[in-house]
């Protein structure tokens, strides 16, 4: 049960890299062609300046959840690394619980959200409900909880393989 979970989650966490690796490709496109069609063509389109936005909303909640597997979330260690080892081990549980407040948070208040705004239109976007970009709040959420409860129940994964691919790369170097 414990690989079927892991393994679950390094596809989620592949999936988190690609979404969020497509969004900043996707975004760092689009901004070039806002401006290039705004100075050159002297053709400005209106939708090129949301979507990067709402593309790097994207990035952010799902990379963060990717980030956090991997152990690359922003971290202040100065005080806890001069702790004794058993009062190190409570403060990371308090970490651990904390973040999954905040990860409940975001996914209640952030559904919240989206369903009140979901009747509501971007002015720049017609097409678009306001609700739906409000969505990588929740769906963040959801996908840092999951990576919460593997590193508390399972420990740390920063290890993976599909987390290190780096260090596979450096290793195959070397040989």
């Amino acid at each position: 049960m414990k690989n079927l979970f892991l393994r679950a989650n390094d596809t989620l966490y592949r999936a988190c890299i690609w979404v969020a690796g497509l969004s900043i490709l996707t975004m760092s496109l689009i901004i070039p062609w806002g401006i290039f069609a705004r100075y050159v063509l002297g053709t400005g389109a209106s939708w090129p300046e949301p979507v990067a936005i709402l593309l790097m909303v994207v990035f952010t909640f799902v990379g963060a959840a990717a980030s956090y597997r991997a152990g690359a979330h922003m971290a202040v260690a100065m005080i806890t690394d001069r702790l004794p080892a058993l009062q190190r081990q409570l403060v990371a549980l308090l970490v651990q619980l904390l973040m999954i407040l905040v990860c409940v948070f975001m996914t209640y208040y952030g559904s919240k959200l989206c369903i009140t705004t979901w009747n509501q239109f971007l002015a720049s976007l017609p097409g678009v409900r306001v609700g739906m970009t409000y969505a990588p709040i929740p769906v963040g959420g959801v996908l840092t909880l999951v990576f919460v409860l593997e590193k508390l129940l399972l420990g740390d994964q920063s290890h993976r393989k599909v987390v290190r691919f780096d260090q596979l790369e450096e290793n195959e170097g070397a040989a």
